[in-house]
């Protein structure tokens, strides 16, 4: 029995250590290695021993030390994404949040919201608080790619308004990818965006 348990647990480290640059993971992604309830208790001894942590339900991440603050809180997009890996359903982060993530805003919400054409829900992470809300096709325009943050980012900021040291700074840090999928998506954007989308893609 020790050396199947010892079995399962090296196997979802070793499958960790494949995912290379993941930061979370759910459950279902170590179902392969195993029958479930073996790895759920792998799963268990590795939180134990404090090699995983469990995020919620069915979601862990990789502990991560900071050498003032201690214990570093999940990574919210990590997370989101082992929430929405194999669920086929297309998600974005908006708001303030893809404001944040792109270094135009210091502003840290407390509720995360991300559109996706899946179902709607609510998911607590610790002092934050993921909503997962039903957007229609049009708000998901360049969902799942760097392109689609940009988007949402430049409809948050509108309300407070998009400065130039704002288009500026989107000119210089975007790669020639992601400029280039701004401008295929240009078209269907609403009219007040596609002028920025321009002043952003312009060399």
């Amino acid at each position: 029995m020790q050396v199947i348990t010892q079995s399962i647990d090296g196997k979802i480290i070793r499958s960790i250590k494949a995912r290379k640059g993941a930061l979370a993971f759910s459950a279902k992604d170590f179902w392969h290695l195993g029958n479930r309830p073996a790895v759920g208790q792998g799963l268990a001894r590795l939180v134990k021993q404090g090699q995983l942590r469990r995020v919620r339900q069915g979601i862990y991440d990789l502990p991560r030390a900071h050498p003032l603050l201690g214990q570093t809180v999940p990574d919210p997009i990590a997370v989101i994404r082992a929430l929405m890996d194999g669920s086929g359903a297309q998600w974005q982060a908006s708001g303030a949040y893809a404001a944040n993530l792109l270094g135009l805003s210091d502003q840290v919400p407390a509720k995360i919201v991300i559109l996706t054409d899946g179902p709607p829900r609510r998911v607590p992470l610790g002092k934050l608080t993921l909503v997962f809300r039903r957007a229609a096709p049009r708000n998901l325009l360049g969902a799942g790619k760097p392109a689609g943050l940009v988007i949402q980012a430049i409809r948050y900021l509108r309300k407070d308004g998009l400065s130039p040291a704002m288009i500026d700074r989107l000119r210089k840090q975007l790669d020639a990818d992601i400029k280039a999928d701004l401008r295929t998506l240009a078209p269907d954007l609403a009219a007040w965006m596609q002028p920025v989308v321009r002043q952003i893609t312009e060399t």
